[in-house]
């Protein structure tokens, strides 16, 4: 299946006409939609969220891995974001020796969370809690 044609295929009956989208060999792809940029960033993401749920369903349904899209980079500013957080928060415990519990996060952003900081030599995370409230602590090593 290709994938490129059927997001732009997606991308049109959703309406949009000034768009571009890649897929690189690494089963990535990007989406950056030119129009309407106020309308765009306030749907953002759940546009991003919506595309690539439809894109594990149709990857599926064709026994394929799925294709992981960003859409004007959002995911990539989101895993710098959250990168940035879990470095400021393993530095506020190793400064005061008390664990930090991070906000609730789906498993994608507590596995960028433990990736930042599994090469940090002062800290440890631990993901807590259930469900929709499962949270990343970051504890002092002693």
């Amino acid at each position: 299946m290709n994938y490129q044609i059927f997001i732009q295929q997606l991308l049109e009956r959703m309406g949009f006409r000034d768009f571009r989208v890649e897929v690189g060999d690494d089963k990535r792809g990007s989406v950056f939609i030119y129009e309407n940029p106020e309308f765009i960033k306030e749907c953002l993401p759940t546009l991003v969220s919506s595309i690539n749920h439809v894109m594990q369903l149709i990857s599926r349904k064709h026994d394929d891995a799925p294709v992981i899209f960003d859409v004007n980079n959002y995911r990539h500013e989101r895993e710098n974001l959250i990168a940035e957080l879990a470095k400021a928060a393993a530095k506020k415990v190793h400064t005061t020796k008390n664990e930090v519990a991070l906000p609730a996060m789906n498993s994608y952003e507590r596995r960028i969370i433990h990736t930042a900081l599994a090469v940090h030599p002062d800290v440890k995370t631990e993901s807590v809690g259930e469900g929709k409230e499962r949270c990343v602590v970051i504890k002092p090593i002693v």
